[in-house]
């Protein structure tokens, strides 16, 4: 099972408690620090990449992905595509994903996040989850790994793989810990 950390979004607020929370054992960790100045999360994402041996992937910034040497980007929905992605850099690529469509226009992506599963722990999030059905059905029909994001616990987790999930994606997962 891939077990993919997203941080928290608290940098700034407390550097020392978030640098703690960052898992060692994780597959991949991924920087979602979104009030980060560029050249401070530049800065960060090099930090980061001293201090764990875990690949680094950035939220939605190819430059500083490219400046920094990291492992890969996560691109948001809307974002460019994976494949120029690709073309710029070789990347690892995920991309944020919340039904089919989504999914059908992923294509080059190495992993898609497929969120909500159940209802988020870390942040209000307006949209149904989708639920381990849901999960089944879009794994089956996907070319692209799917990661299940929102509301995992050590609990579900393993349901998650059990309907297809290449493996996890979270934030409060990691945390708690």
């Amino acid at each position: 099972m891939i077990r993919y950390q997203i941080t928290d979004g608290t940098f700034a607020a407390d550097p020392d408690a978030w640098f703690q929370r960052l898992r060692r054992d994780a597959d991949f960790i991924q920087i979602r620090e979104k009030d980060l100045s560029t050249r401070d999360l530049a800065e960060l994402v090099r930090r980061v990449m001293q201090y764990t041996p875990v690949p680094v992937l950035v939220n939605d910034r190819i430059d500083v992905a490219i400046a920094c040497g990291a492992a890969g980007v996560h691109l948001r929905g809307g974002s460019i595509s994976p494949t120029k992605v690709k073309l710029l850099a070789p990347l690892m690529v995920t991309v944020a994903v919340h039904g089919e469509d989504d999914i059908k226009n992923a294509g080059g992506s190495d992993y898609v996040i497929l969120a909500p599963i159940f209802q988020p722990l870390s942040k209000p999030d307006t949209r149904l989850p989708l639920g381990l059905q849901t999960l089944q059905r879009l794994a089956q029909r996907s070319v692209v790994p799917i990661l299940a994001l929102g509301g995992i616990t050590p609990e579900n987790a393993q349901s998650c793989v059990g309907h297809g999930a290449a493996g996890i994606a979270g934030i409060t997962l990691f945390t708690d810990l």
